[in-house]
C-alpha cells in the first residue's frame, strides 16, 4: 500500500547561496539559498532555533544515483554555510517516489556521514512539489556547545 504524504520542496535544482542571517548562539535565523523563490512561497531552507539547524526538504531529479548525489552535494552546502558538517545531523528524512530505487544507492550516504549515521526516516510518496522530482532530503543538525 502506498501512502501519500505532503510536503514542501522547491527544487532549487540551481539557485545562489545567501549567508546566514546574523544570529545568537541560542538565535532563531533564516537562511536562504534562494531568496526570492522562498520568500515567494513562504519559507526558509534552513532556519536555525536554539542550537538546533531545521533545513528544508533539498530535491533532485532524473535517475536515483545522481539525484540522491545532488541533494546531500547541496544539503552539504547548507550545512557548511551554517558552520556545520554532516557529523552534526541528528537526524535525516527521505522522501522518494521510488523507495526501492534509494534503497539500491542508500551506500552512497557514507561519502556523506561516514560513520556519523544519524537516525533516518525513508518514506515513498506518491510524488513531490514538481511531478520531476524522484527524492527530497531534509535534515536536523545540532550545533555544538558554545557555536
Amino acid at each position: 500500500m502506498k501512502t501519500a504524504v505532503l510536503t514542501v520542496a522547491i527544487p532549487l535544482l540551481a539557485g545562489c547561496a545567501a549567508a546566514p542571517a546574523p544570529q545568537a548562539a541560542s538565535g532563531h535565523g533564516c537562511f536562504h539559498r534562494n531568496e526570492v523563490v522562498e520568500k515567494e512561497i513562504g519559507y526558509c531552507q534552513a532556519l536555525r532555533s536554539g542550537n538546533r539547524l531545521y533545513i528544508s526538504g533539498i530535491p533532485g531529479q532524473g535517475e536515483m544515483p545522481a539525484a540522491a548525489r545532488s541533494a546531500y552535494d547541496r544539503l552539504k552546502l547548507v550545512l557548511e554555510a551554517n558552520g556545520l558538517g554532516f557529523t552534526d545531523v541528528v537526524k535525516e528524512n527521505v522522501y522518494a517516489t521510488d523507495l526501492d530505487a534509494f534503497i539500491k544507492v542508500k551506500d552512497l550516504r557514507k561519502d556523506y556521514y561516514g560513520e556519523a549515521v544519524p537516525a533516518a526516516t525513508w518514506v515513498q510518496v506518491q510524488r513531490l512539489y514538481a511531478p520531476a522530482l524522484v527524492v527530497e532530503i531534509e535534515l536536523v543538525a545540532e550545533y555544538p556547545p558554545g557555536k
